[in-house]
C-alpha cells in the first residue's frame, strides 16, 4: 500500500485518502467526489464517498453513446473535467471520470494512481498509459499541469473520434493539417493546442477555458 504524508495529519496515509482529503479541502465543488468518511485498519482501509446515482464511468458513458460524442456533449464533458483538472492542481492533486447518466455531471473519483502536485518534475507515471505525456517517452520526465493539459487533449479527441489519437493523427496535428468532418474550426484548434508534443507550445491549463471553442454558440434548428 502506497503512503505519504499529509500536513493535516500527524502520521502518514494511504495515497488516495490522502489525495482525496487534499482534494476536498476547502468549499466543496461538483466536479470532485466527496469524502465522507475514512478508517484505516493495520492491513486496509475503508473510504466512504459520495455516491452520485445513477452513474457510469467514462468506458460505459462511451459505449451508451455508441463509442462517440457530438461536438456539443463533448464540450459540455470537456468544460467539467477542466474545471476538475484546475480545482485539483489548485488543491494540490493530480487524476477517473465518472458521469451522471442522467444530466452528464461529471465527477473525479479513485485518487489511488493520483499524485501530490509539485513544482519538480515527476520521473514515474501510474495513470492509463495512453494519457501519459510524450515528454516522458522521450525524457524520462514530466511537469504536472503540463501533463494534465495533455491528457485533457487525448479525452477531448477519443470521445469525439471513438479511438485515441495515433502517432499519425499527432503528426498531422502537429501540422495543422488534422482535421474531421462536422468538426468546428475552434474544436480542431484547441485539440491542436492540447496535444502539442512540445511542452511549452501546450495551452497552460488555466487557458483552455477561454479557447474559443468554449464559446460557441450552437444554434438548434426551429
Amino acid at each position: 500500500m502506497s503512503i505519504c504524508t499529509n500536513p493535516d495529519h500527524p502520521n502518514p496515509l494511504p495515497i488516495e485518502i490522502a489525495l482525496t482529503i487534499l482534494a476536498n479541502k476547502g468549499p466543496s465543488v461538483p466536479e470532485i467526489i466527496r469524502l465522507l468518511d475514512w478508517q484505516d485498519h493495520p492491513d486496509h482501509f475503508v473510504m466512504v464517498l459520495e455516491c452520485p446515482s445513477p452513474c457510469e464511468d467514462l468506458v460505459q458513458f462511451m459505449k451508451r453513446h455508441s463509442g462517440r460524442l457530438d461536438e456539443e456533449k463533448n464540450r459540455q464533458i470537456m468544460r467539467q473535467a477542466t474545471q476538475a483538472a484546475n480545482m485539483s492542481c489548485v488543491r494540490g492533486v493530480l487524476n477517473n471520470l465518472m458521469i451522471d447518466r442522467e444530466t452528464s455531471e461529471v465527477k473525479l473519483i479513485d485518487f489511488g494512481c493520483g499524485d501530490m502536485l509539485r513544482t519538480s518534475p515527476y520521473r514515474s507515471y501510474s495513470g492509463t498509459a495512453v494519457y501519459s505525456p510524450p515528454e516522458y517517452h522521450e525524457r524520462g520526465m514530466y511537469y504536472g499541469r503540463q501533463a494534465t493539459a495533455w491528457s485533457l487533449g487525448v479525452l477531448m479527441f477519443a470521445m469525439l473520434c471513438r479511438h485515441y489519437p495515433s502517432d499519425y493523427d499527432l503528426l498531422l496535428l502537429k501540422r495543422k493539417l488534422w482535421s474531421k468532418p462536422g468538426l468546428s474550426t475552434e474544436c480542431c484548434h484547441l485539440l491542436r493546442a492540447l496535444l502539442q508534443d512540445k511542452p511549452s507550445r501546450r495551452i497552460g491549463l488555466g487557458l483552455i477555458l477561454s479557447h474559443n471553442w468554449f464559446k460557441l454558440v450552437v444554434l438548434l434548428p426551429q
